[in-house]
């Protein structure tokens, strides 16, 4: 019995990373999933596009997705562009935008996967964590993000969930809402 019941705890602690993998590479799928398409700025001010598709830089990161910003925010016109890589870390994501401040590079690009070391010092790391039907995670403050992302000075706060993505900054509560208008092309 005492053999039998061993060999079951050894069997599981052997499976239970590869569980880990799988719920983790589950949770990557769906931010992926929810991340790809168009999306519009819902709020006042806010004439911005975003769109998103997957792209395919490292066959490792199957979930890797490039990001174009266009519109204008206010008054001021913004072009955006970079990668965003989604890995798994147990039941969180860990969510990394990495800026291209070439504006010639596309997700069709074969430059697409090659970062200037500015760009790659430059890249914004975050955890997302499940909440609700989305996920939640805050940027670490200051000005870890503000290269990456034009006038992300601050702690900022990204939820996603299923059609809505917002942004917000913790200490302003300066808020930037977009909502889905389109799904991502297979």
């Amino acid at each position: 019995m005492r053999r039998l019941l061993f060999a079951a705890v050894t069997l599981n602690l052997a499976l239970a990373p590869a569980a880990l993998r799988a719920a983790g590479a589950d949770q990557v799928f769906r931010i992926a999933s929810i991340l790809s398409g168009t999306f519009e700025g819902s709020t006042p001010g806010n004439h911005l596009r975003l769109d998103t598709r997957s792209v395919t830089i490292d066959p490792a990161h199957p979930f890797d997705l490039f990001l174009q910003v266009s519109g204008q925010f206010e008054k001021d016109s913004v072009r955006q562009q970079g990668v965003i890589r989604l890995e798994a870390q147990g039941q969180d994501i860990y969510f990394t935008y990495i800026p291209h401040f070439d504006p010639a590079v596309t997700a069709l690009s074969l430059d697409v996967g090659r970062f200037t070391e500015r760009e790659l010092e430059s890249a914004c790391s975050f955890t997302l964590k499940p909440k609700g039907d989305g996920f939640v995670g805050d940027t670490l403050g200051s000005t870890t993000c503000a290269l990456a992302m034009r006038g992300a000075i601050g702690k900022w706060s990204l939820e996603l969930e299923p059609g809505n993505l917002r942004l917000r900054n913790l200490a302003s509560g300066e808020t930037l809402r977009f909502r889905q208008v389109g799904r991502a092309e297979k």
